[in-house]
């Protein structure tokens, strides 16, 4: 018998040239049976030895070869050597019928009463039996006895939260009348029922979802950086993390977002054993073939062995293996590596009769391989991921693989049993109505216990109390530790040093030049040595550290590196010389935004995640923050995350000469939009020193869900004592900084405006004033340190029962209002319905692109410099 791996091994497009034509074909035949002499009479190391000392002698007499990536279009797991099925499988199988009615019965349900819902049915379809032998056999939940497992961390594929809907029905934790109200979180909770969130949403379903993977390409690489935290938590010696995995389950269509595939190399140098993709290849996106033309199996097979991960393919059920084996001449492995996407899409939207005379009637070595089928039975052939048996295997696989991460592609049909209905059709990602014979069909299909007229009723069904069926399903999850998925809060508080042990520079400044991003380094640097806090935080920053003025804290605490450091750094007689360290305590994430922010996103959550609270602080360039990675940044928010973004270099005139791409003028516009953000725009270190403290204090002694996003800049200006009695006003989002009397004229006589400025730009707002005095007009500055929080204080006041915080703060002082800062005109305007009545109010910001130049004459361009801002605050006078 031929083996198929050796079938026509040079049809595949990583043949070499001229490998069509053999021209010793006798001679090619032994070579094949002297190879299969090898692999049985000394085994598959030995045989994989020999190909690696070939490839290097091939490769260094520089042929003209290369070593295919991809495999033969079969399983990678032979039927010879699965392992014995551990669980009931009669039961596991009808267990999963239950789960796929009641979830295609949700959703349609729900849009039959109000259409306008949506909701999925064909992903979950596709993906059943991939969930339910992880939930049965795999997925470990956290188990709340001293010394008990940790828990893996599981992100499941979006569309299909019905399927798990459903599970949790089953198992007790929603009922009937919850699941009646899918994606009804408003209407469900007034009719005393759960509201079902669309997709996994921590935020809005605190104690069941872990993870938000609604939007593409988010969950995969926030899969790779929890899985390199854990390792991170166990190096440092914080957190044994060992024996928890990572799954992922994830669609082929989803592997086309660059956030999918950014991180794989460096999930392979990270030796990420402890994290599982299983990639659900059912072959379609929303709207047609993922690759119509081509193989997409095919091609992330080659991906991801390029990475360096393990590969493992689910291609096809138990039910093939009886015609792999009678495939003597490997025409089967032929005609499957052959058959593009689209194609096999055709395929499985047609029935047996269909498949008989288009695929296997292509030829008669395919034809004698069923000619003692029937059409019913061809039809019933399954794709690998619709067979327990098949992927429990590669799930035991993936788990015993040592060294490096570990992919599972398993081929699937979309909308698998719906039939007619939407079985591998281009219309199924929508489908979300049925007609009677459909769900006559689907009931029929899986064998479900319901009549006629309660399966057109779309009855929910689940077994009586005590049933095999339900004692089976609870026991399975009894095994591993509880049910999935779930999030936990529970995490002892840590205790924050006072802002005058770490801080005291920045609160009496004295007069001192100094940047805001230098008082911030500075005072990150005292807070890591605190013994109690310090091991808690976790800088990150994205290759721009000595830009920050960092670089003194790679000798202090080190850069995290799984393998230590293997080299002498280049400039080791330096105080300031590069320190990589297996328990170091700075993660260096290179040239990627969304790396850092994703590494940011594991620590934020690891109150939740892993039970111990840790407090991230990500630098950045602030323009590369909200603006390009503003989908990772919701997402977080999701996620309940704690912990602070800084935004360095922030503002658009304050950054000079970097230009347009680098010019941040619009961040706190991001910001203000993600509810449990609170953003600050400080001028001042002793302000800075104030937010910082005062947000420690609430996410990590309080456990308030909440993060902070505080822009910083790299400017040097003189830095004043902080007044007293103004921490509160500085969290509120703005104080009385300081009054100017005119000069030459009586107080009572002469012209006042109030001058209101943030950030870089509060600057040119205390020479305004200090030019306006010159010129006989007073004036009162006030510090915004948050416009965000001034809006949302004063949206919170509208009823008139409390007085906005901005009011309290403009009380008793006069004339128009000048604001002014270093980003667009919308940021400050978003407090002018807060402003005390008969005030004119002026914004001044940096619309429009940025330029290169000074800060001088980009201030001066924008007009936001002390003489713009004095201008528009005497044309206001002239006005009033």
């Amino acid at each position: 018998m031929q083996d198929p791996a050796f079938a026509d091994a040079q049809s595949g497009p990583d043949a070499g040239p001229g490998a069509a034509h053999d021209i010793d074909p006798e001679e090619t035949a032994e070579w094949h049976e002297s190879f299969r002499s090898l692999i049985e009479t000394h085994g598959p190391q030995r045989a994989a030895f020999m190909m690696d000392e070939l490839s290097r002698l091939a490769l260094g007499g520089k042929l003209a070869w290369r070593p295919p990536l991809g495999t033969p279009y079969v399983n990678s797991i032979p039927a010879d050597r699965q392992p014995a099925f551990p669980g009931d499988l009669a039961m596991e199988q009808r267990l999963g019928a239950i789960i796929r009615w009641n979830a295609l019965a949700m959703v349609v349900r729900a849009n039959a009463a109000y259409g306008e819902l949506g909701g999925h049915i064909a992903s979950y379809a596709s993906a059943a039996d991939l969930f339910e032998v992880g939930f049965n056999h795999f997925f470990r939940a956290r188990e709340r006895q001293p010394g008990g497992h940790k828990g893996d961390l599981v992100f499941l594929q979006p569309h299909s939260a019905p399927g798990v809907y459903a599970r949790a029905y089953l198992e007790g934790r929603l009922t009937e009348h919850d699941l009646a109200h899918y994606r009804q979180e408003i209407r469900g909770p007034r009719g005393g029922a759960r509201g079902l969130c669309s997709y996994p949403h921590p935020y809005l379903m605190p104690d069941f979802w872990q993870f938000p993977t609604g939007s593409m390409g988010i969950g995969p690489i926030s899969s790779i950086y929890q899985a390199r935290f854990m390792h991170y938590l166990t190096h440092r010696g914080l957190l044994d993390c060992g024996g928890r995995k990572v799954w992922g389950v994830f669609g082929d269509g989803e592997m086309d977002e660059p956030e999918s595939m950014s991180a794989l190399t460096l999930a392979a140098r990270e030796r990420l054993d402890n994290l599982i993709w299983v990639v659900n290849c059912n072959l379609q996106r929303l709207d047609g073939p993922v690759r119509g033309n081509f193989r997409v199996i095919d091609e992330l097979e080659k991906l991801f062995l390029g990475a360096g991960w393990n590969v493992i393919k689910v291609l096809w059920g138990s039910d093939w293996d009886g015609l792999f084996a009678q495939d003597r001449t490997g025409a089967l492995a032929r005609a499957l590596s052959n058959t593009v996407d689209g194609q096999m899409q055709t395929f499985a939207a047609n029935d047996g009769r269909y498949n008989r005379d288009h695929f296997f009637g292509q030829n008669q070595e395919l034809a004698r391989l069923v000619e003692g089928l029937s059409d019913e039975e061809i039809d019933s052939l399954r794709r690998g991921g619709h067979d327990l048996v098949k992927i429990h295997a590669a799930y035991a696989a993936a788990m015993a693989t040592t060294g490096r991460p570990t992919v599972i592609l398993a081929h699937t049909k979309k909308g698998y049993g719906m039939g007619s209905a939407g079985q591998g059709r281009m219309t199924t990602h929508s489908q979300k109505k049925f007609e009677d014979t459909d769900l006559l069909q689907f009931r029929d299909r899986f064998g479900l216990p319901l009549t006629d007229e309660q399966a057109r009723r779309l009855d929910f069904y689940k077994p009586e109390e005590g049933s095999a069926e339900l004692q089976y399903l609870q026991a399975r999850r009894r095994s591993l530790g509880g049910h999935l998925p779930a999030r936990h809060t529970d995490c002892d508080p840590v205790a924050v040093p006072p802002a005058e042990s770490y801080a005291r520079f920045a609160l009496q400044g004295g007069g001192r030049e100094m940047s805001t991003t230098m008082a911030f380094v500075r005072m990150l640097g005292t807070l890591l040595r605190d013994k109690e806090l310090g091991p808690r935080i976790v800088p990150i920053v994205a290759d721009e550290a000595r830009t920050f003025g960092m670089a003194n804290l790679f000798k202090q605490v080190g850069i995290y590196s799984c393998v230590g450091q293997k080299y002498e750094p280049e400039d080791i007689g330096s105080i300031l010389s590069y320190r990589e360290a297996i328990d170091g305590q700075i993660l260096e994430e290179g040239i990627s935004e969304a790396g850092a922010i994703s590494s940011w996103v594991a620590a934020a959550t690891s109150y939740s995640v892993h039970g111990l609270a840790m407090l991230p602080f990500y630098i950045y360039y602030s323009m590369f923050g909200f603006q390009r990675v503003g989908d990772l940044i919701w997402a977080a928010a999701d996620q309940r995350p704690r912990g602070f973004l800084i935004g360095a270099t922030s503002g658009r005139t304050t950054l000079a000469g970097e230009g347009l791409q680098h010019q941040d003028g619009s961040s706190h516009l991001w910001a203000a939009a993600v509810p449990n953000c609170r953003a600050y725009d400080p001028a001042f270190a002793g302000e800075l020193a104030v937010i910082v403290a005062h947000g420690m204090r609430r996410m990590m002694v309080e456990q308030q869900d909440e993060f902070y996003y505080i822009t910083v800049m790299n400017e040097n200006y003189a830095q004043p004592d902080l007044p007293a009695d103004v921490e509160a006003d500085i969290v509120q989002g703005a104080y009385r900084h300081g009054a100017y009397a005119a000069e030459g004229a009586a107080p009572e006589r002469a012209p006042r405006v109030t001058l209101m400025g943030s950030g870089a730009i509060l600057t040119e707002v205390i020479q305004a004033a200090r030019e306006l005095a010159r010129r006989g007009v007073a004036s009162d500055v006030i510090s915004v340190t948050s416009w965000s929080e001034l809006a949302r204080d004063g949206a919170r006041c509208e009823d008139g029962a409390e007085v906005p915080h901005l009011r309290r703060v403009l009380d008793g002082t006069q004339g128009p209002i000048i604001a002014a800062t270093d980003y667009v005109r919308l940021v400050p305007e978003s407090v002018r319905a807060y402003l005390p009545e008969g005030r004119s109010y002026r914004c001044l910001g940096t619309d429009g692109f940025g330029r290169s130049d000074t800060r001088a004459e980009l201030r001066r361009y924008f007009g936001v410099d002390a003489q713009g801002i004095a201008e528009a605050a005497s044309r206001a006078l002239e006005r009033g």
